[in-house]
């Protein structure tokens, strides 16, 4: 990103103040022109609690001045009517995940925006410091073609974007299977942390398989197991030369030459080491598959939204697109299908959908 970038963001809540502590986080990079929102005490909560401008209405900032970009970071129902309205004005927009909540509004919003709208939307998960590394060994070709992919990271459109992305699938089309369970398990933590006391909850778990072709993708997630203290993430990716299993490395540099690594996080700031404390990157077979730009105690999730916003602004000077409306509206569509083949217990057969020509 060359130049500073002004950001405005509509919306208050949980997933905006991430936002907002990030773009506060990097003052170099970003300014903050202001946060829209409809509550007065949330207005007065953001001014008192990150010294930014709030107002009611996206016409009152926009009197100011004009930002590069609006984040669009609010509950799913609204969302779309707010992309639309935002775009109409002339602004890009990065809008917050899923663009729309069902089918009927997924279709209507991509039908609905001028040709040439600039939006992007701000799926992270990829952009995670692992998978990133990850997905760069499936790239590097060392696997050979991937046909095999089993993701439990996270629900829903993002589990499924992760899956999309990790069997190099497009707009393809496909049959989904799915399946749900219910099992009892000690409540974890949630968006405000850890509980208050030791509770026994139902969790739903869902299986899915997502056949595209010769590709097969195995969606795994129980609910709210993210954020869990005792479920784990499982990431498996499966070609004909190899295979990547959670942070192993395994493949053929010929056939009778198997080669194993592992991927290495490497941290500043441990023991004696004095740069700060942040994640200098990842590491595979003495090479770089990720280098953190950002000198910053950043978590994980944090790497990888400032990233989406990094993008977001190189997408503002070149026009290349990060992770399209398109993109975004497949794999919602795709998660859609997933809960409906688990809803009914029979087959989903995916088809071509109108934002399949826009891509």
């Amino acid at each position: 990103m060359k130049q500073k970038k002004s950001v405005a963001l509509i919306g208050s809540g949980w997933r905006a103040q991430i936002f907002l502590r990030i773009l506060l986080s990097l003052p170099g990079t970003y300014s903050v022109a202001g946060v829209i929102s409809r509550s007065e005490e949330n207005r007065s909560l953001i001014r008192k609690k990150w010294s930014v401008p709030a107002y009611a209405r996206l016409g009152d900032l926009l009197e100011k001045g004009t930002p590069d970009f609006i984040i669009i970071a609010v509950a799913k129902d609204p969302a779309p009517r707010i992309i639309a309205e935002t775009v109409r004005l002339g602004l890009p927009v990065l809008a917050e995940t899923p663009p729309a909540p069902d089918l009927e509004t997924l279709t209507a919003l991509n039908r609905d925006l001028p040709p040439g709208a600039r939006v992007q939307v701000a799926e992270q998960y990829h952009l995670y410091p692992m998978h990133r590394a990850r997905l760069a060994v499936a790239a590097s070709g060392v696997l050979g073609p991937v046909h095999y992919a089993q993701i439990s990271v996270s629900h829903g459109y993002h589990g499924i974007s992760l899956l999309r992305r990790a069997l190099g699938i497009g707009f393809e089309n496909g049959i989904i299977t799915a399946r749900t369970a219910e099992f009892p398990m000690v409540e974890g933590p949630g968006r405000m942390g850890p509980p208050e006391q030791e509770k026994i909850i139902t969790a739903d778990h869902t299986l899915g398989i997502l056949s595209f072709g010769n590709k097969t993708g195995l969606y795994d997630f129980e609910r709210n197991q993210h954020r869990s203290w005792i479920r784990s993430s499982r990431f498996l990716l499966r070609g004909e030369r190899g295979e990547i299993n959670e942070d192993r490395v395994r493949y053929l540099r010929d056939h009778l030459t198997p080669v194993e690594y592992d991927l290495q996080r490497l941290q500043a700031g441990e023991y004696e080491n004095v740069e700060g404390f942040y994640l200098r990157g990842v590491l595979g077979e003495g090479k770089w598959l990720f280098r953190n730009p950002w000198q910053v105690s950043f978590c994980d999730e944090d790497v990888a939204i400032a990233e989406v916003l990094a993008r977001m602004g190189h997408y503002l000077e070149t026009g290349e697109s990060f992770y399209s409306l398109a993109e975004a509206s497949q794999d919602q569509y795709l998660a859609l299908m997933l809960d409906k083949a688990a809803e009914t217990g029979k087959p989903v057969e995916t088809e071509t959908q109108c934002w399949t020509m826009e891509a």
